[in-house]
């Protein structure tokens, strides 16, 4: 081999190995393009906003719940100093001779009897809730269809919706679905809080609904986020005693939240607060979740 053959031979190789190069250049800069997946990064950032705000609900339930159970005395203290501050009140009317003639009286004393019942009313609601709590009163606990239940809801405070202009909706599950639970504590339940809702609402809808998991039954509660429970001091004993409601007739929301709280746990349920699951809603959502022991009726077929 002379040196021409020599000179043709590195001049191939070198040729060789620049294109080599070039290609490997080539297949690697379209990757380094591509790397930064923007809607992978979009999803993730809206599931930890999600989760976020679920956490931050959870933990503002958890917050208030301990609060409540903490203090329940100067809670049922305050429940009951409104309507016995106004039946003290008329009662120093009476007996200043205030009053303008007998008939101004007998109204006084008419009006300190209807708050000496509502005074006993409210203090029947709560010890109901205490002796069922600690077993005095009795649970009927049985297999209850859910669909039933949330139908006696809708029926009870459709008008209601219907007279202040929301809308109010219920989604039923199969019949065979049931909950282990006493049907008239649920049915109160349920009740108090969408009695409540509509009492704070400003505009929107409420919707009834449920599903399954593992073996429960988690019914849902949507409403408007502005229309959640209000939550009040717990330092309840040291507030002013001339804020008097006397036209109160019923427990604060705070109040009635505790109370069915206290409910459901005796009746083996959870009560919880989460954000609303579906996104991209103009209005904002909430949902109050109560979940209660799964039972499904076998249904026997003719044979």
């Amino acid at each position: 081999m002379d040196w021409s053959n020599w000179v043709y031979l590195g001049v191939g190789l070198f040729i060789g190995l620049g294109s080599s190069w070039l290609l490997t250049q080539r297949s690697v800069k379209p990757i380094a393009r591509e790397s930064p997946i923007t809607p992978t990064n979009q999803q993730a950032e809206i599931l930890l906003q999600e989760t976020i705000r679920n956490t931050q609900l959870a933990y503002e339930m958890a917050k208030e719940m301990s609060e409540f159970k903490g203090g329940f005395l100067a809670r049922t203290t305050h429940e009951l100093r409104s309507p016995l501050n106004g039946l003290i009140g008329l009662h120093q009317l009476i007996l200043s001779d205030l009053c303008e003639d007998p008939a101004e009286e007998r109204e006084f004393i008419a009006q300190a009897h209807e708050r000496a019942l509502k005074l006993l009313h409210l203090m029947d609601e709560i010890l109901n809730v205490v002796r069922t709590e600690h077993g005095t009163n009795k649970l009927d606990i049985q297999p209850r269809p859910v669909a039933e239940i949330l139908q006696e809801v809708y029926n009870l405070t459709y008008m209601l919706a219907v007279d202040r202009n929301f809308k109010l909706r219920v989604i039923p599950p199969e019949p065979e679905i049931c909950v282990l639970a006493d049907q008239r504590w649920l049915r109160q339940i349920l009740l108090s809080f969408v009695d409540t809702a509509i009492s704070h609402m400003k505009e929107g809808s409420i919707c009834l609904s449920c599903g399954l998991s593992d073996d429960y039954v988690q019914i849902w509660l949507d409403l408007p986020q502005h229309a959640l429970l209000s939550y009040e001091s717990i330092d309840l004993l040291t507030s002013e005693t001339s804020d008097v409601e006397p036209e109160k007739t019923a427990l604060s929301p705070g109040m009635k939240l505790l109370l069915n709280q206290k409910l459901l746990t005796t009746m083996g349920g959870k009560l919880e607060i989460l954000a609303h699951p579906v996104t991209g809603d103009t209005e904002q959502l909430a949902r109050i979740q109560i979940s209660m022991p799964l039972e499904i009726l076998k249904i026997e077929l003719p044979q």
